[in-house]
């Protein structure tokens, strides 16, 4: 299924109003790492939705996902920064997605979160997203995955694009990055917002958050995952084809999958048709009922 066109009502809705987050640096299993909490900004009576964890991407600081803040206002949204990421300070050793995993989870504990949450993530995040579903499956409601994989058994994007990725001159140059922002992204976009919000990784920070991944894949046990699971995926994304999309819904037994006409940042690019699908899915049952959802 796709979302709206780019033409249509609401993708021409405005972003509402910005939502300050409480950012604070935590020890967490030996561990600093900065933590933000969006808080729900739900009306007087009305109750808040359920809290969402969030994963973002490789070397992307916390600050670059603050329009899920601004587009899903009924949930307290819980982030933080990867080690050596954004305001976390550099890792002493490497870690592994289960170790992260963990540590998200005494993370909730620790901000007073203890019964379940809704589980966010986006691209390298998508797969920390998937790991804490599968390791940590009492903690979660449902799970959204957006423009990501099943790690190494995955149908890899454009190599020309994947190397443009690879430069860290895209998080220190912003004019490589505004030169390179369409062919990386694959997005027409006005891509200041984004920019201004990035804030360089430390060498080790990014070379330890790539190796986390290497040789991970969810394949083998994604059959296991029984919430009920939302893959969203860009069209044109040259970075993580759709193709692994549609793997990760065969695999997931509750998954259902939607596309968004964009690139990999689709997110911020295309949030107007982008959150309605999220919304609708989250205020959805837990559960596929049998016989499917209704149209």
């Amino acid at each position: 299924m796709s979302a709206s066109a780019p033409g249509s009502a609401k993708a021409k809705a405005k972003s509402p109003p910005p939502n300050e987050p409480r950012i604070e640096i935590l020890k967490i299993a030996g561990r600093r790492l900065r933590v933000a909490v969006w808080e729900a900004q739900t009306p007087p009576g009305k109750p808040k939705g359920r809290p969402i964890l969030f994963f973002n991407g490789i070397g992307a600081n916390l600050e670059i996902m603050a329009p899920l803040a601004q587009w899903m206002p009924d949930q307290d949204i819980i982030t933080f920064d990867m080690p050596g990421v954004g305001g976390s300070p550099d890792p002493t050793f490497p870690y592994r997605p289960w170790t992260m995993a963990l540590r998200a989870a005494l993370l909730l504990n620790r901000l007073g979160y203890t019964g379940k949450v809704d589980v966010m993530g986006v691209s390298w995040g998508g797969g920390m997203a998937q790991q804490f579903a599968l390791q940590h499956p009492h903690r979660v409601g449902k799970v959204i995955l957006a423009a990501t994989a099943a790690g190494v058994v995955m149908a890899p994007g454009d190599p020309r694009v994947l190397a443009k990725m690879a430069n860290p001159r895209r998080y220190i140059d912003p004019e490589f990055m505004r030169q390179n922002f369409e062919s990386l992204y694959g997005e027409e976009m006005n891509s200041e917002g984004h920019i201004g919000r990035l804030r360089p990784p430390s060498q080790r920070g990014y070379l330890y958050q790539l190796a986390a991944m290497a040789g991970w894949t969810s394949a083998f046990f994604l059959p296991l995952l029984k919430s009920r699971t939302l893959v969203l995926m860009g069209e044109s994304d040259r970075i993580v084809p759709l193709i692994n999309g549609r793997f990760l819904a065969r695999l997931i037994p509750n998954a259902q999958l939607e596309t968004v006409p964009g690139g990999h940042l689709f997110l911020v690019s295309r949030p107007a048709e982008t959150f309605p699908l999220i919304q609708k899915f989250l205020a959805g049952p837990d559960r596929i009922p049998p016989g499917g959802l209704p149209a």
